[in-house]
């Protein structure tokens, strides 16, 4: 009896468990037909491109180079005797870096300097002798030849000395070192790299529309977007003559830096060039845009589809646009609720 009571309960539990499977797969199948119904289109905000006024002024970027820098190299032979400079040091133009082993150096320059003195005597005994005829023209003119040799000597001695104590020709920070205490060196080691980056300067590009409005000497704002710091005035200090091969302009614009020299080369810059004007233009919202403002896109809707196209931009503001192709005004162009589309879907206006 026990045993058909179990054989009954298994049996209801299987019919339960198909009820469950049965009916979950009819709350799936009204899901997605439900979701299915509601993918048929997209809804999206749509805006149109329209003709209005816009302010000449426009950025660009670009990365900060220190005004000067140097490869010191070594001018003389010998043995790195002490360093007086590491990195990160602060240098003022002059100032010593390295003593050589100048001994060697130091006895030539005494050995060239008794022979311009017995040079000198020479010649002023011969020019004695000259006075009575007691020699000849020829003989008072090897002497002072010999006079004007040594001298020669004597200075170039003095250079080989001066040169074993190597010092900065610029004012600036030690950025890297290649010597110690004992190195050995030969002419033109490297010895090392020194950076001013008490002025910087900044190296932006800017399109054939822009650079026309850009002269020499022009105030501009920059700001180094990592450091935090306040906007600082720059100068346009050059401008290039020849596009590069992207139809883009070289500008130079040099700042001071700031106090402590918070900005660094190499970190990235936005310059603000305040053009006191404005012009006509094809203006359409910013966030309109799809990909980058380099490869910028946007999805034009005609007859509720979403088309994928390709647009070229001129000015960019904190909220507009200037579209310089691939639109015209009072399109249909979707503004937000790009995240979902792709090329060729169906979408209604929100």
């Amino acid at each position: 009896m026990k045993k058909v009571i179990y054989i009954l309960i298994a049996v209801a539990l299987v019919g339960l468990v198909a009820y469950k499977l049965i009916d979950n797969k009819k709350e799936m199948a009204t899901e997605a037909a439900v979701a299915e119904i509601k993918s048929d289109a997209i809804s999206v905000q749509l805006t149109e491109p329209k003709l209005g006024k816009i302010d000449k002024s426009f950025t660009a970027q670009g990365n900060f180079e220190p005004v000067q820098t140097l490869s010191l190299m070594s001018e003389t032979s010998g043995q790195v005797k002490q360093v007086l400079k590491r990195k990160g040091d602060r240098v003022r133009a002059g100032e010593l870096l390295i003593r050589v082993e100048a001994n060697t150096m130091t006895a030539d320059l005494a050995t060239a300097q008794a022979n311009y003195e017995k040079a000198k005597r020479d010649l002023g005994r011969f020019e004695n002798l000259a006075a009575g005829e007691a020699i000849t023209k020829r003989q008072l003119e090897e002497a002072r030849l010999a006079v004007n040799s040594t001298q020669a000597q004597l200075v170039a001695a003095r250079q080989r000395v001066n040169k074993t104590r190597i010092t900065a020709p610029i004012s600036g920070e030690v950025n890297e070192i290649y010597v110690e205490v004992g190195s050995y060196l030969g002419m033109a080691t490297k010895l090392y790299d020194i950076v001013n980056v008490d002025r910087l300067k900044l190296n932006v590009k800017v399109d054939e529309s822009q650079v026309l409005l850009i002269k020499k000497g022009q105030p501009v704002k920059v700001r180094a977007n990592a450091s935090g710091v306040d906007d600082i005035s720059g100068t346009v200090k050059a401008i290039a003559a020849q596009a590069d091969n992207s139809l883009k302009y070289d500008v130079e614009i040099e700042v001071k830096n700031p106090a402590q020299n918070s900005l660094r080369a190499g970190m990235y810059g936005t310059a603000a060039f305040d053009i006191s004007d404005t012009r006509d233009a094809l203006l359409l919202a910013r966030e309109a845009i799809v990909g980058s403002l380099q490869d910028p896109s946007v999805y034009v809707v005609e007859n509720n589809i979403a088309k994928l196209k390709k647009v070229r931009i001129g000015t960019v503001t904190q909220n507009q646009v200037e579209i310089t192709e691939g639109l015209a005004s009072n399109q249909k162009v979707v503004q937000s609720g790009q995240i979902n589309l792709r090329d060729g879907i169906k979408v209604s206006a929100m």
